[in-house]
């Protein structure tokens, strides 16, 4: 009969492997054209054709100011004397955004090495292409 001690190892250090291997996706899955402050426009979902400045960025989500707003019920605390319902904004998947110029233009960000081969995000503006901002090596 095997030991249980030695089976119950072996799936903790599978399963510490699957967690490193999701975390290692959730990094590269981290947006490299959408970052904090940048104003974004809704592509998609029930905010569709909304702007908002991107508050914060993880992973393959951003939250977004003014969009996606939902009502949260909390409970008295020192914070809060009285308790009760306050807004406050939920993540959206980068997937459905856009990054925005000019207003509520949104726009394609595409790369490009730049002259001192720095990489680059540009956008076309009808017949000329706009930098966006450079691109900064990204060191885990």
């Amino acid at each position: 009969m095997p030991n249980r001690n030695f089976r119950t190892s072996v799936k903790r250090d599978r399963l510490a492997k699957k967690q490193a291997e999701t975390k290692r996706k959730h990094r590269e899955l981290r947006s490299k054209k959408i970052r904090k402050g940048d104003t974004v426009i809704a592509i998609a979902g029930n905010y569709k054709g909304q702007t908002g400045t991107v508050l914060s960025v993880d992973s393959d989500k951003a939250v977004v100011q003014g969009l996606n707003v939902r009502k949260k019920h909390v409970k008295k605390s020192e914070q809060m004397p009285n308790g009760g319902i306050i807004s406050v904004e939920k993540p959206l998947h980068i997937s459905n955004l856009k990054v925005c110029v000019d207003g509520d233009k949104a726009v394609k960000l595409k790369v490009k090495a730049g002259n001192d081969g720095e990489r680059e995000l540009y956008y076309v503006d009808g017949d000329k292409e706009v930098t966006y901002r450079s691109l900064k090596k990204h060191n885990p």
